[in-house]
């Protein structure tokens, strides 16, 4: 079964997709469309720009509106950067997952910044994953860092 259009979103509205190991992002432009950047791998290293139906973006994953960042960071007007958005389609743009990926696409856009929270969180997890280990190897621990120093 297709998913319905049942949530409505509003223009400028950012759209998380979640794709199971990583999420998608896009923007709301109206009438059921998003611009959105889609990287054919994430080991490309260019990304294409692209104005779809939500849902056939969507398919059949999990959708949300997703504007969580507007509590930290002040929205650019929509209508500037919808407008934005909409100049950018079928434009190639450089693709790094860490650095330029969809998240940090739509980020720009609304924010005027780029930031992707999967990403900072991926490396803080893998920061924390590495500490272990190496407390693991080494018997060390914070107490005895800050003790040492």
């Amino acid at each position: 079964m297709a998913p319905t259009l049942d949530k409505k979103p509003e223009c400028g509205d950012l759209i998380k997709i979640n794709r199971g190991s990583y999420q998608h992002w896009a923007i709301y432009i109206g009438d059921g469309f998003v611009v959105h950047l889609a990287a054919p791998s994430f080991l490309h290293m260019k990304a294409m720009v692209k104005k779809e139906k939500l849902l056939d973006v969507v398919g059949t994953n999990k959708w949300e509106i997703n504007n969580s960042l507007d509590k930290t960071y002040e929205p650019r007007p929509v209508h500037i950067f919808v407008k934005e958005a909409c100049e950018l389609v079928r434009q190639e743009l450089s693709y790094s997952v860490l650095n330029e990926n969809c998240e940090h696409f739509v980020n720009v856009l609304r924010y005027g910044e780029a930031i992707s929270v999967q990403v900072d969180e991926k490396r803080e997890q893998i920061r924390k994953e590495i500490l272990a280990l190496l407390e693991a190897l080494f018997g060390l621990n914070e107490y005895e860092n800050k003790n040492t120093q």
